[in-house]
């Protein structure tokens, strides 16, 4: 014994304690309730006593008598002390001590009164039990045990069987069978049975086998038969023996189980009369065989899923065939019951869960519920446990539905009463039943109302708490939508009520919760199931099908297929759907048109799949040659305009997507943003716009909605409602707009780093527009307060969160509108006054309170000098207006009010049209519309006003000009002008008609000339920095004020009424102030005219830089720029001809390498050859012709007094500032001279030309031997067309021009009278010429030679030199066939744009500034002296004798020319007849190219940049240009005479010219 009960003590002090302790020890044992722990303690106490007897420390007659004692405790201590006695026989039996063994036996044999014999007998040792003398011999007694061992275990007794004892077994049957709804009990019909086996000596295991059969054909007797099996078994073996042998008797291969078997059998399972794992050893199949089936069968799926998907020959799907029906015969053989899923069903009919349960875990995943039985079981039972809840909380108003009553068993689940209860039992069965819960579409629909009524609770709940109580219950219900009801859905045969229902539920998800169901559903649950693996298969099938006959003809019947196919798998069918759509554009009508079938849930899902294939990581967003948007995305975006529009679908998610692609750095997927906003809202945003468009977008909202836009934009207030709640819901309105107006940066900066520079411009584009468009739809939908609480002021947009400043103001200028009327409408009500003039006084007061924060505001916006010339007023003033508070476009609401008066006029007419009802209708809308115009026109009108009063009273504030003009307007041009003009097209109109409102105003230090000059004169970076929509806004600027600049250069009367007097035209620069100003401070028309040539002239000439420099942004945006102003430039013919000539040799190069830029310049070329009949020479655009007919210098030059007034010549002269010190010098003088000097001017003009094309590039290091032959060849050309003046192409008099020449030839004697010129003077005069031309051929020839050559590169100089004669006189041929009258309009050009000053881009505006200020000082009054007057006079008087030498010597040496060329005519003009068609194209083309002024001052610009530079050497300058001139004229003339004599074809050819020039005019 490990531990001793009695202590030693007790042993030694029996007689005095000991024996009573021992004896209350054992009472206190004998008290305790646990029988166990009383016998294992009393067992060992008992043992320990007997031990010390044996061992003799105690006496037997004393142990006797305890134990005497002991005995009378309890009942069971005899059988106890037996026990023990036991133990002792054995061990001391084993001892080898005789006496131990002899006290042992006393001891037994003092207390066999108190044992009785019989358990001694059955326990005791038989050699002791003889020993005891309770046997008489222990052989004996052997024997006898064995017999009766053998006669109860081996010997069979022989019981009466069925056949053997028929009366008892039929009384058992009848006993068993009797009707039991009376009293019979259970009780008294097992008495029966027991009299019956004893009567009749039955066999007890062959009457439990009947009462089986018995209960199995009264499977309903439950609470009769399970009492009564309970109370009749002995064993649960046997039992489960017998059951498991009536199940083997059903295994055959073609046997059922009867249902009634596993009734009995799950009864007994759910009352713990056999053991689960007893029985399911004797049940078939086994588990392994389940698991090979199951595998076996995802295989099969897997196999008609990829043959679904598989291309198939025509000859394969034959044997296909063949073999399926193969494999249905063998499925046609009845496979052997499975008896475990017969048992699992009965247990569920039954309500016994935990064996099922059980039974399934078995199993592998939804095996068991595969089969439709199991599946309906587990569903009536769920029905029975929801039933209280349901009926509770999910039934719908109006809604009765069928009671179902609750399971009678107690074991049974317990009803569920709230939804904790639901996650008792019903959440794990749902799980369990999986995607089969589509056999009961009835329990489908009360999971989903019961979903939808907890959500509701679980939203509706206020208390955090309690919320996070219930988080758990919202975890279960997202599974078991993720695990059940979405697989179950797509199990359903197109139910769209239960798709419905679902939407119910899944909408009160957010769309975080829903997008990831969807996702789930889509890419995973389909593979896990074998039935869902061919559903997806099936689906695709089909939907490849539709898709491939779905027309626009067939969208109805088409759109029903896609329908139906929706409601149960729509993610598949979309995912098809899309991937088509990405691959083939076209669909997308037809597609979107064929939607309307569609559930709730199934638009949910297409926006979910819309933006998994938007995000897809797989497909490349551009396209290969990285210059593009791929066609996928763009098709996308497309798609999602249109549905989006057209259908109820969130859009929350998509925005959503925008939004964290923006924040992530990307901006291809703005591209969706664009498509949506302009479907949803009816906002295009379009640089294509027409003219009228522009005008109408100008007007209020319904102008714009009618006239505004392409496409016809109606109905469409509640798709943009739509769209609205959505950003204002999830709060993306301004996070949008931020991170649009920031990604423009990112997109260059950031994104733009390895990509091509047109997609980056592309992309920069599409974030500018995309900005503007959704910053339109906002200002236009949002209400005041809305716009108001969401916009924050200019200040924090730009400083906190560095919005640019152009895109700030663009959102804050809807705020500034919305704040201003709302205060003027409070100061109206406050205060009724209805004059006009409080009406105006109470706006300007509104908008002082409402503007004065944003003057605060925008002072931090930049540096303190800006703030210098320009006020924060101002500043503000025009950031905040629009083009709608500048004008009123009258036009466009005639032009959409007289439309709607058509349409009526049509209505009246449509015979057609029924019924009547509907004609009415219409004619209505018209009328309403018309109605709407007209009251918008007058509230448009009347706010235009209030703003123009507005801004003459705040004009005089505007500019404070503290340094000087020049910096106003360029901090004018640099903040605002050129941010705010390529912001969109609108806003480019708004800013030319800006500048031409500041200048009507009369406002204080604005210099109208500056700010025209500044924008006109070099545009060429500006161009090049722009982005192709950049550009066509830019564009359209120019083309507005080019407008303006028209208008006035049109008729002296408009330039006089609206330039006449106003401070902007005065040609004086102060720092500040308008004094009035004299009238010769003012800019005359004349001169006016002057500046705006030099305008289109500098325009010309960037407009060729850029076109010759092969960059494609420079090229694109230029073309781009010139198309826009086509309207107003070119005017000048000689310009026209330069652009032209520049742009045909770009359509030849960009042909092949860039067709993009060739399809422009095409374009362009097309429509420049269409405004040809609008172009006017030169003298015609700014008078220089009169000059020519009266030799006296200046002659009608201020208007019809001034006629021979040296002293106003001299004035006007000064006064033209922006054409340039030199240029005013030049013209004055040279206009006495213009007769003699065509000739040479124009060679000079042609050789510029070929220079700076690049034909012919001469060298400055040659002999003077080739400049003297190419002053013979020009000059005998020159002769030959002075004998052929008929065939002059641009002569519009022929004749007359020639008259014209004649007579101021004529002229020039009577003034040689007039003037007296001594002889002597004249001598000297041509000893003067002769000088002049040797200098110049020396120096400025070789000046101007050496500047251009070193401009072009070595190549072109080798090239140039080879080709350097042909070239010279294809030039020099293209120049011949002009008349002398033509000859002088040529002469007037090109010394106009010779003697152009051209400064280099970056001094320009300096460099004008000083011109301006040089001819200001020289005709203001304080500047001029008697001096400077007189040395001009004399100049001119100078001039004028040169001119009259030249002439008469011209005229002799034409005269001796015209003899000796008339010869020679006659021999070639048979051989002219055959040339003319051959060359007739190419010299025409040579003649445009050879009339490039535009070009030549390229190689100008050091000289006359170097001229315009400095005041102080204006004299000298004015004397530079005479001599230059004159050089290159004498000069070129002598190599015109050369070339004539070594080239005797130069006449025929000349004539064909003429003729071809002739059909090319």
């Amino acid at each position: 014994m490990a531990a001793l009960i009695l202590p030693s003590d007790w042993i030694k002090n029996w007689d005095k304690s000991g024996k009573n302790e021992f004896l209350q020890f054992c009472q206190d044992l004998a008290g305790k309730p646990s029988v166990h722990e009383f016998v294992k303690n009393l067992q060992t106490a008992l043992y320990e006593l007997c031990w010390h007897v044996i061992q003799g420390n105690l006496k037997v007659d004393v142990a006797a008598s305890l134990l005497a004692d002991v005995m009378d405790l309890r009942d069971d201590l005899p059988s106890v002390l037996a026990d023990v006695f036991c133990i002792l026989d054995i061990e001391t039996g084993c001892l080898e001590e005789k006496h131990k063994r002899d006290h042992f036996t006393q001891l037994v044999g003092a207390c066999l009164f108190c044992v009785p014999d019989g358990v001694l007998k059955e326990r005791l040792d038989p050699e002791t039990l003889e020993s005891l003398g309770l046997i008489k011999q222990a052989q004996q007694f052997n024997q006898k045990i064995v017999k009766i061992k053998t006669k109860l275990f081996y010997k069979q007794q022989k019981f009466n069987l069925l056949r053997e004892e028929n009366e008892g077994y039929a009384k058992l049957i009848t006993e068993l069978g009797q009707d039991l709804s009376g009293n019979l009990t259970s009780h008294l019909v097992l008495e029966n049975i027991k009299s019956l086996i004893g009567c009749f000596n039955l066999d007890p295991n062959r009457v439990l086998d009947i009462i089986l059969e018995v209960y199995e054909c009264r499977s309903d007797q439950d609470e009769f038969f399970i009492p009564l099996i309970k109370s009749y078994m002995c064993e649960h073996q046997t039992l489960c023996h017998m059951l498991g042998f009536k199940f083997k008797f059903h295994q055959e291969p073609n046997g059922e189980t009867p249902a009634s078997l596993y009734h009995i059998a799950a009864a007994l399972l759910q009352h713990n009369l056999i053991a689960l794992e007893d029985l399911y050893v004797h049940l078939l199949p086994l588990d392994s065989n389940i698991v090979e089936e199951h595998k076996k069968v995802i295989l099969e799926a897997k196999q008609i899923a990829r043959k679904l998907t598989m291309v198939v020959v025509p000859s394969e799907k034959t044997e296909d065939k063949e073999k399926e029906k193969e494999k249905e015969e063998e499925k046609n053989e009845k496979p052997p019951d499975n008896q475990k899923l017969g048992l699992l069903e009965a247990l569920l009919r039954i309500g016994d869960w935990q064996h099922a349960q059980s039974i399934m875990d078995q199993m592998p995943a939804f095996y068991a519920t595969s089969h439709k039985s199991i599946a309906i079981a587990l569903c009536q039972l769920l029905h029975r446990i929801v039933e209280p809840l349901y009926r509770r909380a999910g039934v719908p108003k109006g809604a009765k539905g069928g009671l179902m009553m609750p399971l009678r068993n107690k074991q049974a689940p317990r009803p569920a009463e709230s939804f904790d209860d639901l996650s008792r039992d019903v959440f794990t069965m749902l799980c369990y039943l999986g995607p089969h819960l589509s056999h009961d579409p009835i329990l489908f629909a009360k999971i989903v109302r019961l979903g939808k009524s907890f959500m509701k609770e679980y939203q509706s709940e206020s208390r955090q708490d309690t919320k996070d109580k219930m988080g758990p219950l919202l975890s279960c219900f997202l599974s078991i939508a993720d695990q059940v009801l979405l697989p179950s859905l797509s199990l359903m045969e197109c139910n769209a009520c239960m798709s419905e229902e679902l939407w119910g539920f899944f909408r009160l998800f957010p769309y975080q919760f829903r997008y990831r169901l969807y996702g789930q559903w889509k890419n995973e649950t389909y593979g896990n199931h074998p039935l869902l693996v061919k559903i997806k298969a099936q689906t695709i099938d089909r939907a490849k099908y539709i898709m491939k006959r779905l027309t626009k003809e067939n969208v109805k019947p088409s759109g029903r297929q896609i329908g139906k196919l929706s409601h149960s798998n729509p993610t598949i069918l979309f995912d098809y759907i899309l991937s088509q759509i990405q691959w083939y554009d076209n669909l997308i009508t037809p597609v979107v048109d064929s939607l309307k079938y569609l559930t709730s849930l199934n638009y949910d899902v297409l926006a979910y799949c819309i933006i998994e294939a938007l995000a897809n990581p797989e497909k490349e967003k551009m396209k290969h040659d990285d210059t593009t948007i791929s066609s996928w995305l763009q098709s996308l975006a497309s798609l999602c305009g249109a549905v989006f529009r057209k259908y109820p679908i969130e859009l929350a998610g998509l925005l959503q997507y925008v939004t964290n692609q923006l924040k992530a750095g990307k901006s291809f997927d703005l591209l969706i943003l664009k498509e949506v906003v302009q479907k949803m809202a009816g906002i295009e945003i379009t640089d294509e716009m027409t003219v009228e468009q522009l005008e109408a977008m100008t007007g209020g909202e319904q102008l714009k909605a009618e006239g505004g836009y392409f496409g016809q934009i109606r109905n469409t207030k509640k798709s943009s409602q739509r769209l609205k709640d959505a950003l204002l819901d999830h709060e993306l309105a301004l996070p949008l707009c931020l991170l649009m107006a920031q990604q423009r940066n990112g997109v260059v900066f950031s994104e733009g780093g390895e990509k091509h520079l047109k997609l980056v411009g592309k992309l920069y584009d599409q974030c500018h527009d995309t900005l503007v468009q959704f910053g339109g739809f906002l200002a236009s939908n949002l209400s005041t307060e809305d716009y108001i609480k969401r916009v924050p002021s200019v200040d924090i947009l730009c400083n906190q969160f560095h919005t640019p400043h152009d895109a700030a103001f663009f959102l804050s200028r809807p705020m500034f509108a919305h704040q201003i009327l709302s205060k003027y409408d409070e100061l109206k009500k406050a205060e009724k006054g209805n004059r006009q003039q409080q009406k105006v006084h109470k706006y300007i007061a509104a908008c002082e309170q409402v503007m004065a924060p944003v003057h605060e505001a925008v002072v931090s916006l930049h540096l303190p000098k800006v703030w210098d010339d320009l006020r924060p007023q101002f500043y503000a003033t025009f950031w905040s207006l629009t083009m709608y508070d500048l004008a009123v476009p009258h036009n466009a609401y005639e032009r959409e009010v007289n439309k709607l008066k058509m349409q009526i006029k049509a209505i009246d007419e449509n015979t057609e049209m029924q019924p009547l009802s509907k004609k009415k209708k219409e004619k209505e809308r018209c009328t309403a519309l018309q109605d709407k115009l007209q009251e918008e026109e007058k509230k448009q009108l009347e706010h235009v006003q209030r703003v123009l009063q507005r801004l003459k009273l705040e004009k005089d504030n505007w500019l404070l000009a503290k340094s000087t003009k020049n910096e106003t307007i360029t901090k004018f041009l640099q903040l605002c002008i050129f941010p705010r003009c390529v912001f969109s097209a609108i806003d480019a109109v708004y800013c030319a008609r800006f500048v031409e409102l500041v200048h009507q105003q009369k406002t204080p230090n604005f210099c109208t000339l500056l700010c025209y000059d500044r924008v006109f004169s070099d545009i060429i970076y500006t161009v090049a920095s722009c982005t192709e929509n950049e550009s066509r806004r830019y564009g359209r600027f120019l083309c507005c004020m080019l407008e303006t600049v028209t208008r006035w250069h049109s008729d002296r009367a408009i330039y006089e009424k609206e330039c006449g007097n106003y401070p902007g035209f005065l040609t004086i620069f102060r720092a500040s102030g308008f004094d009035g100003g004299n009238k010769v401070d003012q800019l005359d028309y004349e001169n006016f005219r002057h500046v705006v040539h030099k305008w289109h002239y500098k325009l010309t000439k960037a407009s060729v830089h850029c076109l010759e420099t092969g960059e494609y942004t420079h090229i694109r945006n230029i073309l781009i720029v010139l198309t826009k102003i086509l309207p107003w430039y070119p005017k000048v013919l000689n310009l026209g001809q330069a652009l032209e000539c520049r742009v045909h040799k770009i359509c030849q190069e960009e042909k092949e390498k860039r067709p993009d830029l060739y399809a422009l310049a095409m374009g362009y070329s097309g429509q420049l050859k269409g405004r040809k009949v609008h172009m006017v020479p030169e003298n015609e655009f700014h008078h220089k012709e009169q000059p020519v007919r009266s030799a006296t210098p200046g002659t009608l030059q201020n208007g019809p007094g001034n006629t021979g007034k040296p002293a106003a010549t001299a004035s006007a002269n000064s006064g033209k500032g922006k054409e340039g010190a030199v240029e005013d010098s030049d013209k004055s003088k040279d206009k006495s001279q213009v007769a003699q000097k065509t000739a040479s001017k124009s060679s000079t003009a042609a050789n510029k030309v070929s220079s700076s094309n690049g034909n012919s590039t001469p060298n400055s290091t040659k002999g003077s031997k080739e400049k003297d032959e190419k002053e013979k060849t020009t000059k005998e050309k020159k002769e030959k067309k002075e004998k052929n003046p008929g065939s002059t192409p641009e002569a519009k008099g022929g004749g007359k021009e020639k008259q014209k020449e004649e007579r101021s030839s004529k002229e020039e004697k009577p003034i040689d009278g007039k003037e007296k010129m001594p002889k002597a003077d004249k001598d000297k005069r041509k000893e003067d010429k002769k000088d002049e031309k040797t200098k110049n051929d020396g120096k400025s020839a070789e000046k101007e030679w050496s500047k251009e050559r070193d401009v072009s590169n070595d190549s072109k100089i080798k090239e140039s030199s080879k080709t350097e004669k042909n070239a010279g006189a294809g030039n020099l041929k293209s120049l011949v066939p002009r008349s002398e009258g033509v000859e002088s309009e040529r002469e007037q050009k090109r010394r106009k744009l010779d003697t152009h000053s051209s400064p280099s881009h970056s001094s320009a505006v300096k460099d004008n500034l000083n011109d301006l200020k040089d001819t200001a000082s020289k005709h203001h009054p304080n500047h001029s002296t008697a001096l400077s007057k007189s040395k001009e006079k004399d100049d001119e008087k100078k001039d004028s004798d040169k001119s009259r030498d030249r002439s008469k010597e011209r005229e002799k040496e034409d005269r001796k020319d015209r003899k000796r060329d008339y010869a020679n005519s006659d021999r070639e003009i048979s051989q002219e007849v055959k040339r003319r068609k051959d060359e007739n194209g190419m010299n025409s083309s040579k003649h445009s190219k050879s009339a490039s002024p535009s070009e030549s001052p390229n190689s100008n610009d050091k000289d006359n940049s170097k001229r315009s530079k400095s005041t102080s050497k204006d004299k000298s300058d004015l004397a530079k240009p005479e001599k230059t001139s004159g050089g290159k004229k004498e000069s070129r003339h002598d190599k015109e005479k050369s070339e004539k004599k070594r080239d005797s074809t130069g006449a025929k050819e000349d004539k064909k010219h003429h003729k071809s020039s002739e059909k090319h005019r």
